[in-house]
């Protein structure tokens, strides 16, 4: 009972930060609303407000990136979104123009590498470490990825890995470092070879 009381004095502002449900409305509702359009789960214009629709369109979002699907946008959904945002960027801007098994399949690499030995834990760290992705170092993480950029990555978080479990690719026209060549390659999707 007493716990539920310190639940009750919580002052409002601090939980509407981290939690938007049904019934919030602002500009971090209209920004989620449009960055689910951008993605295919909000079919509707931005409005602001957190109704049946948002709550939907969260809800599904949550179950294809394997996230507790309550509707609600609380601090999990809302690691998960950006986490998707940042594979979007690199896979935009890796593999625009490539096959859509290939971007899924850069995709896939990022998430092969959050769970293999020898590499960071998390998206970010995957993403920003040292040399790891061309895009981040030439600029091109920056751009703003298309609907089909952040399919690919929700396929791949909902298992899809044409890659057998590939850690790096390459276009071996392009690289130039030879270290990737000594890589054992699994196979060719479009430009990239995909290695362990």
């Amino acid at each position: 009972m007493a716990f539920m009381c310190f639940m009750v004095l919580l002052p409002n502002s601090i939980f509407a930060q981290e939690v938007l449900q049904n019934g919030s409305e602002g500009q971090e509702v209209y920004n989620l609303q449009d960055r689910l359009r951008q993605m295919g789960y909000f079919t509707s214009q931005p409005t602001g407000y957190y109704g049946p629709v948002t709550a939907e369109a969260v809800r599904q979002f949550q179950l294809d990136t394997r996230v507790l699907s309550t509707g609600v946008f609380g601090p999990q959904t809302k690691r998960k979104l950006n986490n998707v945002e940042m594979m979007a960027r690199v896979v935009h801007g890796e593999a625009r123009g490539e096959q859509y098994i290939g971007q899924v399949a850069v995709a896939a690499v990022i998430l092969n590498r959050l769970s293999a030995p020898g590499f960071p834990k998390s998206t970010y760290d995957v993403i920003f470490q040292t040399n790891a992705f061309t895009a981040v170092n030439d600029g091109q993480y920056y751009l703003t990825p298309d609907f089909y950029s952040y399919r690919a990555v929700i396929d791949a978080l909902k298992g899809w890995d044409p890659t057998y479990g590939s850690v790096y690719y390459y276009n071996p026209v392009l690289a130039t470092n030879q270290w990737i060549f000594t890589r054992q390659t699994v196979l060719r999707i479009g430009n990239h070879l995909f290695a362990k």
